[in-house]
């Protein structure tokens, strides 16, 4: 028999991973050499792992340059339609395993780096996570920019360089410790400033209404520096760019008002104004109205839209005459996507802009914003939409509040023609909430600022018609449309599961990278054997290094053999990690009661951030370190059941996590996930569902064929009904004897002998105002567990159904769903078209 395969000439043999032909790895390595000696200035003996790591960086960085540079040439050259991605987050992660993969470098660097005695994973793991984002909102923007760019389109990603991204989270004695993501500490290799493009952004001040216009005057005034990173297609030569913007005091700062002796503090004060892009908020789902957030949003929104602007009255590569000033021309050359709320003050600085700059007559100015802009809702949580007081809104943005309330009269004059008579039906519609302390409802501006408005899943936007946005769904019924969400295949298949990639790729060739739908080609070997076998190889062997990370990096050893039940995401309310935590106190108690019996092993992972201001969701982590730390020292239960929390969940874990997964846990509140993302990773990377019928489980349901997920609980229906009647939490817990023992645990101080009533919040807040049903959908839940692990016993069967999963997750590749936004609401058409690379002859 033949020894087995190294790691490394595993690797080599997976073609996915591109070709290491012989002058490549040579370039590579000279390359490498060059870097280290003459960018870091460093000698071969006196170099560290970061060194290795930046070198390789750059020398990777230097393949995209020429692509970049030769794609945007291209755009200014065809002057096509472009499309902004304006977001408040981009949650990107590691950059340069992506780059690689996109560029078809992978096994070439690896071969460079095996040549030279280095390890590639060893430096791949040096990189920071560019963490600038929550969770979904913001990974899906990122997963957006891949697609924009491996579909061919002219689009720019636009949003703030926080100098500190989501918070490192420790876990400290069982209970959440927050620490600043210092992510920029060793430089970002993979960014570019550019002080040229630098923008003022006005805040405060007042308004002059002169005969020729309204002026904004007396403002303060702050810089937006833009930071260029390249964000490359797969394997198509186009180099598209995210623009993220960093906020500079001007040079006279504060020293204009000759403040005697103030020159220090003059000095020291330029911190307030750069302190807009100093830190992400790390709430999700969640609105705070404080006035540094309002900062954010506007300047994002101004310095973009600046930029908008100038890329659209030049045309011709490095010309800055202008040649365009029809700004009727605006729409069909510039798409604006709005990702949720927080850039909403788009519509009424493009309007500012329009009439009080370019002074066009309002209709004209009108038309034109509405025919540019387009609204993407995320939720439905009450609690999660922007409502700003208007005293913050006319302090900060005097000149925007009025537009809102021009804008706001139109639309009423508008409602009141189509409904005469019909007053609350104005009151409801108003951008500007009446009730209490006024606010500007951003959701109520963006759907009438612009031309589309869409939710990201089909149940998701069946409800906004019906219940969030009746009202206007009655009256503009055509602005209404669904886009579900997607997830690339690049990151979140071929990159993080080269293994299932290429066991895929072998039977049905390697051109579903970039048509997913490809993958219903593996319907046909549903029955094969050799292929069944190779599945769950490969779910074995990532079984087998994520055992190996945990124990290396978090000292716990976990079987292998074991199911791998995962739920990762927010810590929320709504997502119900509490059910999550009575099937384990549930499982606990049934081995212990029958401890002979032949269970099902499992090794239970929840992991996920709560926002630091939210103290239930903090609650909820103390809860299910505490079931671990009984869990886990009893040794009755044995390795049959293990309780990990999984510390600082971020991209990067995910990458690892995802595809050891066994059992993938979607069990949000039917009504209330408005799509989810990482339940399409899990499919993707052979996992099985458990979930409710909420945002795309219902769609994935549909792909992956009837009984191929674990559906259980209430339906939105069963909901509606329920909250009709009223939930009634005691009746549940009287009539169900083992959800009763749970709770009594709980409340009982089972989990915490040293502090009884540590988790008296959690049991109040289940008993008496759970507004997501925990205990309605407990019995469902625990009968649709006991499925789940008899089908785990017949591992030929439970991987049948894998396969018929990872066939029908072809629907949810973000790349369907920007050829949708493409077509449907931007007016853009995606190619697969090669560019030329820079080497070849143009």
């Amino acid at each position: 028999m033949s020894r087995p395969l190294s790691d490394h000439d595993k690797k080599k043999q997976i073609s996915v991973r591109g070709l290491a032909g012989v002058e490549n790895v040579t370039d590579l390595k000279t390359n490498f050499n060059r870097h280290l000696h003459f960018t870091l200035v460093k000698d071969r003996n006196v170099s560290t792992k970061r060194d290795y790591y930046f070198a390789l960086a750059h020398t990777v960085r230097d393949h995209l340059v020429g692509r970049w540079i030769r794609t945007q040439q291209h755009y200014y050259e065809k002057d096509p339609k472009r499309v902004y991605y304006l977001s408040l987050e981009f949650y990107m992660g590691r950059t340069l395993q992506n780059t690689m993969v996109n560029l078809a470098l992978e096994n070439a660097c690896d071969e460079a780096m095996y040549q030279m005695g280095l390890e590639m994973e060893e430096l791949e793991d040096i990189e920071e996570d560019a963490g600038l984002g929550n969770g979904g909102l913001g990974r899906l923007a990122a997963c957006f920019l891949d697609s924009m760019a491996s579909l061919g389109l002219a689009a720019y990603g636009y949003g703030i360089r926080y100098e500190f991204g989501i918070f490192n989270q420790k876990i400290q004695n069982g209970w959440q410790v927050e620490e600043a993501d210092d992510w920029l500490r060793y430089g970002n290799p993979w960014e570019k400033a550019r002080p040229e493009y630098m923008r003022p952004v006005h805040f405060y001040g007042r308004t002059e209404h002169h005969p020729d216009g309204v002026k904004w005057v007396d403002t303060q005034v702050v810089l937006a520096l833009p930071y260029d990173t390249p964000v490359p297609g797969y394997r198509n030569n186009i180099v598209n760019t995210m623009r993220l913007w960093s906020a500079k005091a001007p040079c006279e700062f504060n020293l204009k008002d000759f403040n005697v002796g103030g020159y220090i503090q003059a000095v020291l004060d330029r911190n307030l104004a750069e302190n807009i892009s100093r830190v992400l908020y790390p709430n999700d789902n969640f609105f705070e109205g404080k006035e540094l957030r309002l900062k954010q949003e506007y300047f994002v929104v101004a310095a973009t839209l600046q930029d908008i602007v100038r890329r659209f009255k030049v045309s011709k590569f490095g010309c800055r005459e202008i040649v365009r000033t029809d700004f009727t021309k605006l729409p069909s050359k510039v798409a604006i996507q709005l990702n949720d709320t927080h850039p909403a003050l788009a519509i009424p600085e493009l309007m500012r802009m329009l009439v009080d700059e370019e002074k066009l007559p309002w209709e004209k100015a009108w038309d034109i914003c509405v025919q540019t802009c387009a609204y993407t809702n995320h939720t439905v949580l009450p609690e999660a939409l922007e409502r700003w007081p208007i005293d913050l809104f006319q302090t900060l943005l005097p000149r925007h509040l009025e537009i809102v309330y021009e804008i706001n009269r139109r639309h009423l004059e508008r409602v009141a023609s189509l409904y005469p008579g019909d007053m609350d039906r104005l009151r409801r519609m108003s951008l500007i909430e009446e009730e209490g302390q006024k606010r500007v409802n951003m959701a109520h501006l963006c759907i009438v600022g612009s031309h589309a408005v869409n939710g990201v899943a089909r149940i998701h936007s069946d409800i906004l018609k019906a219940t969030v946005f009746k009202d206007f769904y009655e009256m503009d019924p055509h602005k209404f449309q669904n886009k579900t969400n997607g997830i690339t295949p690049r990151r979140w298949l071929v990159m993080c599961n080269p293994g299932l990639a290429e066991a895929i790729a072998e039977r049905i060739g390697e051109d579903f990278i970039r048509d997913l739908d490809q993958l219903r080609k593996l319907e046909k070997f549903v029955d094969d054997e050799a292929f069944i076998r190779d599945v769950a190889k490969v779910k074995q062997e990532n079984k087998m290094k994520f055992a190996a990370h945990l124990e290396e990096h978090y000292k716990v050893k976990i079987n292998p053999n074991s199911m791998f039940d995962i739920q990762v995401k927010r810590i929320h309310e709504y997502k119900r990690q509490l059910l999550n935590c009575l099937h384990i106190i549930t499982f606990y108690n049934r081995i212990k009661k029958e401890p002979n019996k032949l269970w099902v092993p499992r090794t239970i992972m929840i992991g996920g951030k709560a926002a630091p201001g939210y103290h239930t969701a903090k609650m909820i982590i103390r809860l299910i370190t505490a079931i671990g730390e009984v869990v886990n020292n009893d040794p009755v239960v044995g390795d049959r059941l293990k309780v990990i929390f999984l510390e600082n969940y971020r991209v990067t874990l995910a990458e690892k996590v995802i595809p050891a997964a066994d059992l993938s846990e979607q069990i949000s509140t039917a009504g209330t996930e408005a799509s989810g993302t990482g339940n399409m990773k899990f499919m993707l990377n052979g996992a099985l569902t458990i979930g409710t019928m909420d945002g795309a489980n219902v769609e994935m349901n549909e792909e992956a064929g009837e009984g191929n997920l674990f559906i259980f609980g209430m339906r939105v229906e069963d909901v509606e009904a329920m909250d009709r009647k009223g939930y009634d939490a005691h009746a549940f817990y009287n009539r169900i004897p083992e959800l009763k023992q749970a709770i009594d645990q709980i409340a009982g101080g089972f989990f915490s002998p040293k502090q009884p009533d540590l988790f008296k919040d959690i049991v109040n807040l289940l008993m008496h105002h759970d507004r997501f049903k925990v205990f309605a959908d407990y019995e469902d839940y625990m009968k649709c567990q006991e499925q789940v692990s008899a089908l785990y016993k017949n591992p030929k069967e439970w991987t049948k159904k894998v396969i018929y999963n990872i066939a029908g997750s072809g629907k949810f590749s973000s790349d369907r769903t920007i050829g949708q936004y493409a077509r449907e609401i931007w007016g853009m058409e995606p190619t697969l078209e090669k560019l030329a690379a820079p080497d070849d002859p143009k």
